[in-house]
């Protein structure tokens, strides 16, 4: 927008600059003009030497005159000054003065003209009018051949040019009048748009704090965030196992078969070396290790039937649809939320049997977790202590994170039913793989 006005403005500011430059400079020109045409027609208009000598003598006061005019203004451009007593003693002398130097010769006229050009910004508008005339009585004398008139055709010559210069007083008033609107109007054009800038700036400013401190917001928003992720992470996968490992020690120190002993120990051994890994995993920020070389729904089917061999539950894991190549996070979200429902289930259902099911549902994605324990009343807030901080309001915002749900149906004695819908983000990568049915 700054652009554009001040290519606009250009044009306009040029003209204005090369006006200044006549009111500046124009005065000295016309009356050196008019000075050494009629210093040529001394004999010819009958000038006397003390008429000659005043006529110089007038000259020199022109010249000071507008040496002090041009010192007042102080290099103001003369459309932007206001009407001013030092400007109506310019306008007096100079036009005594150029009408002084006609009555002596006609043709310093042309020094007269001034008077139409300038008298708008030197008198107020009330005045202009009269300016004008005046400027047409000094031009109709000169025309008509000097004041005052001699004989009758000379005043009828003077009338009718009198009448001819007065028409044109209303044509240059009215250009006069005009040309302040315009330059009125242009000036507050510039206001506004000075205005709109410094609006702008300050828009400019107020947005660039803003944007640091949505910067700030943002980086605090991530941090939490990473640490709610990494906590869940943790839960899902280190404490989830470190819990596998203490009821597989509660076995051994319980039984006395020394079989029995060897193949729990065997399992805390397996469950000890998957959370070193998983712990190595969550500090590099990397995806869960089952997901490394199977698909979602192989990693699902051993899980599940890990989960069913630790426990001695009766666990049957189902795919239903055509199966898809998920993006590593929707993968990644969908498991360890099958975990947490399954480590739930072996933590406070007491349940017999469990099932999972994966559905692939055209944009959408299902997977449902499913008990026949003891249940539980959803509207009863559950402790938020130990472990059990990230159970259903970790699995919640996991999906959430990925714009998907988490629902929960219980009741006492009727099991529970945990279901997860994200959308079905494909991996970028991935080719589709045939239709699998389980």
């Amino acid at each position: 927008m700054g652009m554009k006005a001040a290519e606009a403005a250009s044009p306009a500011a040029s003209v204005e600059e090369r006006w200044e430059q006549f009111y500046r400079l124009g005065p000295y020109g016309l009356l050196a003009l008019s000075t050494v045409i009629s210093a040529f027609s001394v004999d010819a208009f009958g000038m006397t030497r003390t008429e000659t000598y005043l006529a110089g003598a007038l000259v020199v006061v022109a010249v000071v005159l507008h040496l002090w005019w041009g010192r007042t203004g102080h290099g103001q451009p003369l459309r932007m000054r206001e009407p001013s007593a030092a400007g109506l003693l310019y306008y007096v002398v100079r036009t005594g003065t150029a009408a002084v130097l006609t009555w002596l010769n006609p043709l310093f006229s042309i020094y007269a003209v001034l008077g139409y050009f300038d008298t708008p910004f030197l008198l107020p508008k009330r005045a202009v009018r009269a300016g004008f005339l005046v400027t047409s009585v000094t031009m109709a004398g000169a025309q008509s051949g000097g004041l005052p008139p001699d004989g009758a055709l000379q005043w009828v010559l003077f009338g009718g040019l009198l009448l001819l210069n007065g028409t044109l007083t209303l044509v240059f008033g009215h250009l006069g009048r005009r040309e302040a609107e315009i330059a009125e109007e242009r000036a507050r054009t510039i206001t506004q748009l000075e205005q709109a800038n410094a609006r702008l700036e300050q828009a400019l400013a107020e947005n660039a704090g803003l944007h640091a401190q949505l910067l700030v917001q943002a980086r605090e928003a991530g941090v939490a965030d990473e640490r709610r992720r990494l906590a869940a992470e943790i839960h899902d996968t280190i404490a989830q196992g470190l819990a596998g490992i203490i009821a597989q020690l509660q076995v051994v120190s319980a039984t006395p078969d020394p079989e029995v002993a060897r193949e729990h120990l065997t399992r805390a051994a397996a469950l000890a070396r998957h959370s070193l890994g998983e712990a190595r995993r969550s500090v590099h920020n990397l995806g869960p290790a089952e997901l490394d070389h199977d698909s979602l729904a192989e990693a699902l089917g051993k899980a599940v039937a890990d989960w069913g061999a630790r426990t001695g539950v009766e666990a049957r894991f189902t795919v239903t649809g055509t199966e898809e190549a998920l993006h590593d996070e929707v993968a990644a979200t969908l498991l360890r939320i099958a975990q947490e429902a399954l480590a739930n289930t072996a933590k406070h259902a007491r349940a017999h049997r469990a099932g999972v099911t994966l559905s692939y549902m055209g944009d959408e994605v299902s997977l449902d977790v499913r008990d026949d324990g003891c249940g539980f009343d959803p509207l009863v807030p559950r402790p938020r202590s130990g472990s059990n901080g990230f159970g259903l309001g970790g699995m919640r915002a996991r999906a959430e994170r990925i714009a998907g749900t988490v629902t929960v149906e219980s009741e006492k004695g009727g099991g529970t039913a945990v279901s997860a819908r994200v959308p079905l983000v494909r991996h970028a990568a991935a080719d589709h793989h045939p239709d699998r049915r389980r």
